[in-house]
């Protein structure tokens, strides 16, 4: 594993701090960890926005080491290449193995996950 320069970082729920980010169907709250390990990682609060339309469910892909998804609020519909389509409530948590085709099926409209994610910075592809 590579060696960072880690710093002490904190973040208090500021209902201001929920922007545009990847999605455009989402907002997103950073938690200051990509600031605090030196791009290592990445951590976020993801408000998704109703309606879920067509455009949430694109396949993609993502250029990551490591991807953790754990639901704070609702529910939302996953699907993974090669898997059923899974329904993960709040409490629940699902890993992305790096590069996994992937989409968001349906969420809720009070739907809100946490996302870790290795690198900050990673590329997204999606399906055309």
């Amino acid at each position: 594993m590579k060696e960072t320069r880690q710093r002490f970082g904190f973040s208090h729920l500021d209902e201001a701090d929920f922007k545009a980010g990847l999605r455009s169907y989402a907002r997103y709250r950073d938690l200051g960890i990509a600031a605090a390990s030196a791009g290592a990682a990445v951590a976020h609060v993801i408000r998704f926005q109703p309606p879920c339309t067509d455009e949430v469910r694109v396949w993609h892909t993502h250029d990551v080491e490591f991807q953790m998804v754990y639901v704070l609020k609702g529910w939302i519909l996953t699907e993974m290449e090669g898997h059923a389509p899974e329904r993960m409530r709040a409490g629940s948590c699902w890993l992305q193995p790096p590069g996994i085709r992937h989409r968001v099926v349906d969420y809720s409209d009070d739907c809100e996950v946490l996302e870790v994610v290795l690198p900050a910075d990673f590329a997204t592809h999606m399906d055309q």
